[in-house]
């Protein structure tokens, strides 16, 4: 089997939200990882966005690996497409798997537990724990709120501008993902010079 040339995790909502471009933006970055010999790193389920990326990337070529916690497989939310399904007890175990089998993240819209996959991974990113690049698909001003919230915390000093640069906002699912995927091996190749000197 030939490996991926790259992995990408995807955060993003189990419902299918109320605009169509919501959809359309899932079935896209699926799309995109498939055409490109991408693997989807996603949290296992069958529905809402969740489900249509990770059947867009199959459809397109690409691998699928889901982590789910047992409660979700319980209530027959796991999606027994993924090339991979792995199956953990805990959300920490969830999150600790996707995020050591990935090379980049990506959130596209969702709820909260969208919010909080994000901001961990983010706040690990800049305590220094990896060095992965950080994406967030803005599909039809969805983070619009969120981003002028993240702006005020800057203003308010809370927030240093260093931390928003970790993470790269964009409305065009091919150009954020090729960025990512492009900083994903940049980093990689300066992790390894980092190990040979």
């Amino acid at each position: 089997m030939t490996r991926p040339a790259f992995s990408v995790c995807v955060y993003c909502g189990s419902r299918p939200g109320e605009d169509p471009a919501f959809a359309d933006a899932a079935r896209a970055v699926g799309r995109w990882i498939g055409v490109h010999g991408g693997q989807l790193v996603y949290g296992g389920g069958r529905s809402g966005l969740m489900g249509l990326v990770a059947e867009a990337t199959r459809e397109a070529g690409g691998r699928v690996v889901g982590v789910i916690p047992q409660a979700l497989v319980d209530r027959e939310l796991a999606n027994r497409q993924c090339d991979e399904l792995h199956i953990v007890q805990t959300m920490h175990e969830r999150k600790a798997l996707m995020a050591e089998r990935s090379d980049a993240f990506l959130a596209l819209p969702g709820g909260i537990g969208t919010f909080e996959e994000l901001f961990e991974v983010w706040t690990w990113r800049q305590l220094g724990y990896h060095d992965k690049p950080l994406g967030l698909l803005n599909v039809a001003g969805y983070y619009d709120g969120l981003l002028s919230f993240l702006q005020g915390s800057v203003a308010s000093g809370f927030l240093g501008e260093w931390q928003m640069e970790l993470l790269r906002a964009g409305s065009d699912a091919a150009a954020l993902l090729t960025a990512l995927v492009q900083d994903a091996g940049a980093n990689a190749e300066t992790s390894a010079l980092r190990k040979v000197i």
